[in-house]
């Protein structure tokens, strides 16, 4: 059993298996996930567990280079936006349209669902290296 860390043993293979430049994404409990991407569903209730907890446990675990989030959060979801802005490094958040946003969702490794039920609560991370 691992002491530290993602216990979860879906996110943490997920994690151990990424390369460079390749994404996951964090999701509301809304967020639609394409056909041929892997769901990995950690809802239990609305609002458990928040995007927030989820964000912070993934990101400790997690080399990421660039953080891709809606630009309609900015206004629909100040907490959100305010999360994420206070969490990464400015320079590597990307902003997009929602439409688009769901569109490179398709690329992803993986949709981690949260049960965040406050809206545009979504993000893509972008797998960085540590050398």
């Amino acid at each position: 059993m691992k002491k530290n860390g993602i216990l979860n043993s879906h996110i943490a293979k997920i994690l151990a298996d990424l390369g460079h430049t390749e994404t996951i994404v964090i999701g509301d409990a809304g967020l639609p996930v394409p056909d041929g991407v892997l769901k990995i569903d950690l809802a239990l209730t609305p609002g458990t567990p928040s995007f927030q907890e989820v964000v912070e446990a993934v990101s400790d675990d997690m080399v990421i280079e660039k953080v891709t989030i809606a630009s309609e959060i900015k206004e629909a979801n100040w907490n959100q936006y305010e999360f994420i802005e206070k969490s990464f490094d400015p320079e590597i958040i990307e902003y997009v349209k929602h439409e688009q946003f769901k569109q490179l969702t398709a690329n992803a490794k993986a949709i981690i669902r949260t049960g965040e039920t406050t809206a545009y609560s979504n993000c893509i991370l972008q797998a960085g290296v540590f050398f």
